[in-house]
């Protein structure tokens, strides 16, 4: 039976949304009366003016001279980034060490909560300048760089990797790669006699990742000429570490929620597992982590949004994310502190409501269906 709202609910409702316009218009008059006061107007009309400084990492091509438009698009990409890949790194460390926590080893299971507990009480900022300073502004100078396995060279400068150069069929065979990964879970419903795909619908990824490589046609990798590295791609130092401080800082709170998702999987589970014959690592990956991810969802989409906020950390150490150009930069340059401030806000909000929305998403895929 569904419960309508009494006549007094309406009116406290509308009561409050109407202080809540007051308070808005009330707002929008003092910014209006302060930009009156300092004969300002307010105008995105400057994202078309060209930016005078170069921004020292990018994904696409940025010179100098370019819109601050670009300069929005260069940033938000570089936030992207090391957001995406945190997201990807602390996941994997979190289930990792949420897995160590339950482990029968004294030695694992007291390792792993050493690691949480000194990650997590320690501030994120703290923790990204310790990589920046007292990791990577340690690395060896360029002539005694560390030579990695692949062909990779690590120094004060930061990661050179080996590059990958395509013939030039590759970019249908890239757009036939993404559209197999993207079609993967529909197919993995699908039933052949009977029985759905299941692990078989990874052939489609399997056979676009080998057609990917197929279309390789030059590794370039990185090597010392004269006194700088010629070749390969260079990461440098500011993204690797912004991305090692927020993947081990987010990894230690994933890990408590790994943990505790694991634990509210009933021992039944266990227990029957073990009656079929199934041995250790097969009852974890097969029976309780499956159940588990439905658990861990939305713990872990507050978790990956944190992340993501917190990529403005970057400003501290000199990485070229939205904070860092747009609040500092960009704003210092054009003086539009309002403009700069919400469209930060709004690029911001834009990428944490799309994050939770495939969550979210994702949690109703996974969920149980009750009755």
């Amino acid at each position: 039976m569904v419960r309508r709202p009494s006549s007094r609910a309406r009116i406290a409702q509308w009561a409050l949304l109407a202080a809540l316009a007051a308070v808005a218009w009330r707002l929008g008059g003092n910014v209006a009366d302060n930009l009156d006061a300092r004969h300002m107007t307010f105008s995105f009309g400057f994202l078309s003016d060209r930016a005078n400084f170069d921004i020292p990492f990018r994904i696409v091509d940025w010179k100098v001279g370019d819109t601050y438009s670009r300069a929005l698009l260069v940033c938000t990409l570089n936030t992207l980034l090391v957001s995406a890949l945190g997201v990807v790194a602390a996941t994997l460390i979190g289930l990792l060490v949420g897995v160590m926590r339950l482990s029968d080893n004294w030695l694992v299971r007291n390792v792993a909560l050493a690691y949480i507990e000194v990650v997590r009480n320690t501030p994120q900022l703290v923790q990204v300048a310790f990589w920046y300073i007292g990791v990577l502004q340690a690395m060896p100078p360029l002539r005694q760089s560390i030579a990695l396995p692949g062909g990779a060279l690590l120094n004060i400068r930061g990661l050179y990797l080996p590059t990958l150069h395509f013939a030039p069929w590759a970019a249908p065979v890239a757009w036939g790669a993404a559209a197999a990964v993207l079609v993967t879970p529909l197919v993995w419903r699908l039933r052949w006699r009977g029985r759905p795909l299941g692990a078989k619908a990874l052939v489609l990824p399997a056979l676009a990742l080998a057609a990917v490589i197929a279309s390789v046609a030059q590794v370039e990798r990185p090597a010392l000429r004269g006194f700088n590295i010629a070749g390969g791609l260079q990461i440098p130092p500011e993204l690797v570490a912004l991305w090692a401080g927020l993947s081990m800082y987010s990894s230690a709170f994933i890990a408590e929620i790994v943990r505790a998702a694991i634990l509210a999987v009933p021992k039944g589970q266990r227990e029957a597992a073990l009656s079929l014959g199934l041995r250790p690592g097969q009852i974890l990956a097969k029976v309780v982590l499956p159940q588990a991810l439905r658990i861990m969802v939305p713990p872990l989409t507050s978790q990956y949004l944190n992340l993501i906020k917190s990529s403005s950390l970057g400003a501290a150490i000199a990485y070229p994310e939205l904070f860092s150009i747009f609040a500092g930069t960009v704003l210092n340059q054009t003086g539009r502190e309002l403009e700069t401030i919400l469209i930060l806000m709004a690029i911001f909000l834009t990428i944490s409501l799309s994050t939770s929305a495939f969550m979210n998403w994702y949690n109703r895929r996974v969920a149980l269906v009750t009755r």
